[in-house]
């Protein structure tokens, strides 16, 4: 484990940090989330944000929890980031200003955003016509109106408009709709996954797109209040790209083996594990856990593929391999000593935001080391 911090096992005391894990009797498998932990993540990048006069728009997906937004927007949040109208409909409750970032292109999506849009502040990324149509309509008809930011492809190649040209052909047309605002920009700068040290060239890279794009619509007489943009891998670095007015990242609350191993974060940030219990040691070589695919999900490791489907703390030298529906196999040929049948451990999974979606609630452990649930609210809202 080169490279990772001390081990954040069940009794585990991040150096410098008075964080003590009890242990509950309560069923596994179980997601946990540390509470002192997150408080920690989000308040150090509200202060990152503060320091660089960028306002933090949170994305949401991570927790999906009106507890923790609102934990945020305590933290000096200006507004909070949803993927879908259903999440929308529920994250807004913790805070009124909402960014829907993702195409709502289709009728359904769109009029739940515009009856959203009548007391609450919307807005949404598109990147075509159809989609400002379809928004546009719709706000018209509920007697709303939903500001548009025009989402442009700065890497990642997943949605987005190909060129400044194209940028600002989309934002005339925008401008020109009745029942929608152009209100900026949005990015995702999802490729740029290199350690901290090492993103100067792609920010850069990523601000001179945006400079093209800005000088464009500024000669065709457009404005830009917003330029949104962020993901966890690039937060602390945001200011390399002096045209961002807002970062969304999402993971760095509770953070995971993506972000550890990627260098973006430490075991000690990691505020989440699912705790499971081994529950066959039958076959040589392996344990088996309480906790399969539809307890951890069944992302690989990003950064290292071949890494297994997440870590176990307590005994770092075994290996997840296998992950059926609730079946967790463990290679402990490794281990100097193996789990014993009954044994509880905890996982911290590769990617946190799917796992989180597969639990109605998690278990809150608190700093005075007691413990309560944490419902998701929005768990299962996909569209």
């Amino acid at each position: 484990m080169q490279g990772l911090h001390a081990p954040f096992g069940l009794h585990a005391r991040p150096a410098g940090h008075n964080i003590r894990w009890r242990v509950a009797q309560f069923p596994t498998p179980c997601l946990r989330i540390n509470l002192a932990i997150a408080r920690r993540n989000i308040r150090r990048l509200a202060e990152y944000a503060g320091r660089h006069g960028l306002k933090l728009r949170p994305h949401t997906k991570t927790h999906k929890s009106l507890e923790m937004s609102r934990l945020q927007v305590e933290a000096g949040a200006a507004g909070l980031t949803v993927a879908k109208a259903g999440e929308a409909e529920i994250i807004s409750g913790a805070c009124p200003d909402i960014l829907v970032g993702y195409p709502a292109a289709d009728e359904s999506r769109a009029a739940r955003l515009a009856q959203l849009a009548r007391s609450k502040s919307v807005r949404v990324a598109v990147d075509t016509r159809a989609a400002a149509d379809a928004i546009a309509c719709a706000a018209r008809e509920a007697g709303s109106t939903i500001g548009l930011l025009v989402d442009i492809d700065v890497g990642y190649h997943r949605t987005g408009v190909q060129s400044p040209a194209d940028a600002v052909a989309l934002a005339q047309y925008v401008d020109s709709c009745r029942g929608v605002r152009l209100d900026g920009i949005f990015l995702y700068p999802g490729d740029v996954r290199t350690p901290p040290g090492e993103q100067v060239q792609p920010m850069t890279a990523i601000g001179t797109v945006l400079g093209e794009t800005l000088e464009l619509w500024k000669s065709r007489g457009l404005a830009a209040p917003i330029v949104s943009g962020g993901s966890t891998p690039t937060a602390y670095q945001s200011h390399l790209v002096r045209q961002l007015t807002e970062i969304r990242p999402g993971t760095y609350i509770y953070n995971d083996m993506n972000t550890v191993w990627g260098g973006f974060a430490s075991l000690d940030d990691c505020a989440a594990a699912v705790e499971c219990t081994v529950v066959s040691d039958a076959v040589p070589g392996k344990v088996v856990m309480d906790a399969g695919s539809k307890t951890l999900g069944s992302d690989f490791n990003v950064i290292r593929p071949d890494g297994g489907f997440g870590h176990i703390p307590e005994f770092p030298e075994a290996k997840i391999v296998r992950l059926t529906e609730e079946h967790g196999e463990i290679d402990v040929s490794r281990c100097p000593i193996r789990p014993k049948i009954g044994r509880r451990l905890r996982v911290i999974p590769n990617h946190i935001c799917p796992c989180v979606n597969l639990h109605d609630f998690a278990i809150l452990d608190l700093e005075d080391g007691q413990s309560r649930q944490l419902r998701i609210d929005a768990r299962g809202k996909v569209s």
